[in-house]
């Protein structure tokens, strides 16, 4: 290690991924302090369990007279944090979070998966294959995972980390990407389409985060991206290939038989898995490049695979019956719509498709940014929009239209809720005779009782 931490503060200790960092930190023997204004379950429940929940939540400027060793700034943070300030006046390192575990993952090989939609999966496929395969190795993902008890993992003797690398802004402060902060060996860019309108305001803006991160590519380091994408075509074809391994993949070799997905391969012969969808099946072949990098033969890869579930809230099944099937997904940038609609679809050809999307991030309901949606839910055979106009007011956004979404979507035959009882009483009234559901949203559809609906459906 570069630094030798004994006593580290966090502030805005309560967001996902900050409170696993705390976690992981405290695991390791440091002591951790932290402050924030508001902490919610499930980060709650977890620091208290370990002790380390802040005594009362706000800011207290006091906290950092301890003078700890390095003080972590969450995103969450504003520039004007008054423990941000004392810090700052008492010349405390500060670090974000992606520089901070840059700071403790020097001495290792850096693998970092970018890309606008599929860094979570693909990150959890090369995770659950290392943990097959009982190698050590740190961890760095935005979703809990199955298997693993936190979303962040540093121990002194891990050779490798795996870290999902994401576009947005790292802190308040320097505001840069994160993934532009972890400088790595080993390089991903799964897919890219425009998002975060609300820190780069246009397309352009937006794809030069990820050309920047694969010029970032070292001497003798790898990029691995994906090859049918044309953004990111324009991001990462080599303007000098001499001394960069650069490995483009596409969608791996399958066919679908009953609602399963049979995976071809020369030496293994058939396998079939429990992932499903185009983009499942180019997160898998990202993945199968990764490894052969780190040294994990064909053959393991495929065994591990076997068993991988899927990232929580990726696919995720809900339930199912002999004639219906309840999916939920986080979904909810255009380009991840369209995914997991046509996945879905593509799945059960035969069966008819209920897709329903929450629009509530900021990008999601910026009337600038709508068109993308364009046939991003044109395969579903019942296309439903859901927004809560609460949250418009929240974000202090502009009232959106019922023809304004149907322009957007380029979709006249969508049905728009924005009162969950009523979209509740919509989904449960319905015949699901032959019928799947699919759920797509990054939030809670204003609390929709999903138990309840399960009830109904199934």
């Amino acid at each position: 290690m570069e630094k030798d931490f004994k006593h580290i503060h966090l502030i805005a200790v309560g967001g996902s991924i900050m409170h696993n960092l705390a976690l992981a930190l405290h695991d390791k023997g440091l002591k951790v302090t932290g402050s924030d204004d508001e902490i919610y379950e499930p980060a709650k429940g977890r620091l208290t369990a370990a002790g380390i929940l802040p005594e009362q939540e706000g800011w207290f400027p006091e906290k950092l007279d301890a003078k700890p060793d390095a003080v972590i700034l969450g995103m969450h943070a504003r520039p004007d944090n008054p423990e941000l300030k004392r810090a700052q006046e008492l010349n405390i390192p500060i670090f974000s979070f992606p520089e901070f575990i840059y700071e403790q993952s020097k001495d290792k090989q850096r693998i970092v998966i970018g890309g606008s939609h599929g860094k979570t999966s693909i990150t959890s496929i090369i995770m659950h294959v290392l943990k097959h395969m009982g190698r050590k190795f740190d961890y760095a993902v935005g979703a809990q995972l199955e298997g693993f008890d936190r979303m962040v993992k540093l121990t002194d003797d891990a050779p490798i980390i795996i870290i999902e690398g994401d576009e947005y802004l790292s802190d308040p402060i320097k505001r840069k990407p994160k993934f532009h902060l972890y400088y790595h060996h080993i390089g991903v860019i799964s897919g890219i389409s425009w998002d975060h309108i609300n820190v780069f305001p246009n397309p352009d803006m937006y794809r030069e985060q990820f050309r920047i991160f694969a010029e970032m590519t070292p001497k003798a380091g790898t990029l691995i991206y994906n090859q049918d994408d044309e953004q990111v075509q324009l991001a990462a074809v080599p303007r000098n290939p001499a001394d960069i391994a650069y490995i483009g993949y596409g969608v791996h070799e399958h066919s679908i038989r009953n609602g399963k997905t049979i995976l071809h391969t020369k030496k293994e012969g058939d396998i079939e898995i429990q992932l499903f969808g185009e983009h499942n099946l180019r997160n898998i072949n990202a993945a199968k490049e990764v490894c052969k990098k780190i040294g994990i033969k064909a053959h393991d890869f495929y065994e591990a695979l076997k068993t991988f579930k899927g990232a929580a809230k990726r696919l995720e099944k809900l339930g199912e019956n002999s004639h219906s099937v309840i999916y939920r997904d986080f979904a909810h940038a255009p380009s991840k719509v369209k995914a997991t609609t046509e996945a879905v679809k593509g799945q059960f050809p035969q069966r008819e498709l209920v897709a329903v999307v929450e629009l509530h991030t900021f990008s999601s309901l910026n009337k600038n940014f709508l068109p993308q949606y364009a046939g991003a839910l044109d395969k579903a055979d019942e296309a439903i929009v859901f927004f809560s106009p609460k949250t418009l007011e929240h974000k202090r956004m502009e009232m959106i239209s019922e023809e304004e979404l149907k322009a957007a979507f380029k979709n006249q035959s969508i049905i728009v809720f924005t009162d969950s009882s009523a979209l509740q009483q919509h989904l449960t009234s319905r015949n699901w005779q032959n019928a799947n559901l699919l759920l797509m949203s990054s939030g809670t559809y204003n609390n929709l009782d999903l138990e309840a609906l399960k009830q109904a459906i199934l």
